[in-house]
């Protein structure tokens, strides 16, 4: 898609971690960006965090990308209040998103693609997203709403969703990796993902 790799990967990456905003619900979120070194617009990756929070592992994972080249910006689910707290606040966030069946979690993740589209340094035309766990569930949301990606690619994400994508709707390529034996993403789980992406005439790998 979009940048070449680099052994000296490091010395590509801005010191310091940016911010990004985005506002849902009522809800002031931020965000993490690692830039890479030079001028943009840039490819970029948006990093979806686990049900742990934006704290969780995830300024390590968009250093790495910033080092690839890419603009890589974390989006922050919870809110400050959360990702400031303590970390079982991020259990409670979570149960916003599961108490309306996760009909928040499509929404919110457009909120953040929409945010991340409109940043200046962004190539629109270059744009994944990844995600981990609940991060992979909503990255796969985003595709199933259609969002302009080149990609989206969900790592031991949940698999449910309270509106299938229907046939034509998802514009990009849909990748997820599944456990054999996760007990969140059920090898029936798996099944019903793979004929709902085939309904929807998707281009999608699913391992």
């Amino acid at each position: 898609m979009f940048a070449e790799t680099n052994s000296n990967s490091r010395e590509r990456i801005m010191s310091t971690f940016e911010t990004i905003h985005c506002e849902h619900d009522g809800t002031r979120l931020e965000g993490l960006i690692a830039r890479p070194v030079g001028k943009g617009p840039f490819p970029t990756v948006m990093v979806m965090h686990s049900a742990n929070g934006l704290r969780h592992q995830v300024k390590g994972t968009i250093e790495k990308l910033a080092g690839l080249g890419y603009l890589a910006i974390a989006t922050d689910m919870y809110g400050p209040d959360v990702q400031n707290g303590a970390p079982e606040a991020a259990h409670s966030a979570y149960m916003y998103f599961l108490d309306d069946g996760m009909k928040n979690v499509r929404e919110r993740s457009l909120a953040w693609f929409e945010a991340v589209r409109a940043h200046p340094e962004v190539d629109p035309a270059r744009m994944a997203a990844i995600g981990y766990c609940f991060g992979g569930h909503c990255v796969l949301e985003l595709a199933r709403a259609g969002a302009e990606l080149q990609a989206v690619v969900s790592y031991h994400g949940t698999l449910k969703t309270h509106a299938p994508a229907q046939p034509g709707a998802v514009k990009c390529e849909v990748v997820a990796y599944c456990g054999a034996q996760d007990p969140y993403a059920t090898l029936e789980e798996i099944e019903m993902l793979r004929g709902e992406l085939t309904n929807a005439r998707a281009r999608y790998q699913i391992t």
